[in-house]
């Protein structure tokens, strides 16, 4: 009998899709038996900027729930409008980021999480770029989620402000995120850089950007039951030195780009020298 090369044939055993609804289920419980972390203690972080050449600037994170973002950046343009500089920022979640698939009845809900969360991002952006020394002219940061580990957010505020210092936009300083959440238990304290089954149990959530050489908060986003206004203060408190925590990474990974870059130069000339 003839095959049908116009078709792709399915594995040969298959699993009901249940069985993996019950084994993240299993996963779940087995992370809320567990110990509870330090609080205070961060993840591992991983910065890498200058990746992509389609981009005047770039960069991706890496946190150690799993969170993973990739941001591009582009210089000033030509803006029709009069006025001081802008900077338009887009967050986008890859389809394969998160648990479930794109394109279900709660698509329209998931857009508007990523109209949100550019919102935020442009919020957290805004006062460590000097947009005035931009009259008339556009900035472009673009984030993609690929991986949603938890923490997200902060995340990306962390890679979109390294992926704009390496298209060389000027800046007044590097903004650096930082994410908390709360758990539901009434005597628990807030921790720092929360995976996502964290996030989701969370009692209350807190992100908070941070230009740390300036010491100044570009902007604080959160909500739920975090208890009295004490409570909000021990997580800023925990938030401004996580993010102080992680400058010198971010900083590092910006320099060695830099040195990348010029060492890519010198061969090139030396190469065009040779040959000429």
């Amino acid at each position: 009998m003839p095959l049908d090369h116009r078709r792709l044939c399915g594995p040969e055993e298959s699993q009901p899709p249940a069985l993996w609804a019950a084994a993240e289920d299993e996963e779940d419980a087995e992370g809320a038996g567990k110990a509870p972390r330090d609080p205070c203690a961060l993840r591992p972080l991983f910065a890498r900027a200058g990746l992509l050449s389609q981009a005047q600037g770039s960069a991706y994170v890496e946190l150690g729930s799993g969170t993973k973002v990739l941001c591009a950046a582009w210089g000033p343009r030509d803006a029709a409008e009069p006025g001081p500089g802008r900077l338009i920022c887009e967050f986008r979640r890859a389809p394969f980021a998160g648990r479930g698939a794109r394109g279900r009845p709660g698509a329209a809900a998931e857009r508007e999480a990523e109209r949100e969360a550019a919102a935020a991002l442009r919020e957290a952006l805004e006062p460590a770029v000097r947009l005035g020394r931009y009259p008339r002219a556009r900035l472009a940061v673009s984030a993609l989620l690929l991986q949603d580990g938890g923490s997200a957010l902060a995340a990306a505020v962390s890679a979109a402000a390294l992926a704009l210092a390496d298209a060389g936009v000027e800046m007044y300083d590097l903004a650096v995120g930082c994410a908390l959440c709360r758990p539901p238990a009434p005597a628990a304290s807030w921790m720092l850089q929360p995976a996502e089954p964290e996030e989701r149990r969370a009692a209350a959530r807190l992100t908070l950007a941070l230009l740390p050489a300036l010491n100044q908060v570009s902007a604080v986003l959160g909500g739920g039951r975090g208890g009295p206004p004490e409570d909000w203060a021990q997580a800023l408190r925990l938030g401004l030195d996580g993010c102080h925590r992680q400058y010198p990474v971010l900083r590092q990974s910006l320099l060695r780009a830099a040195q990348r870059r010029d060492a890519a130069a010198a061969a090139t000339a030396a190469a065009a020298a040779t040959s000429a």
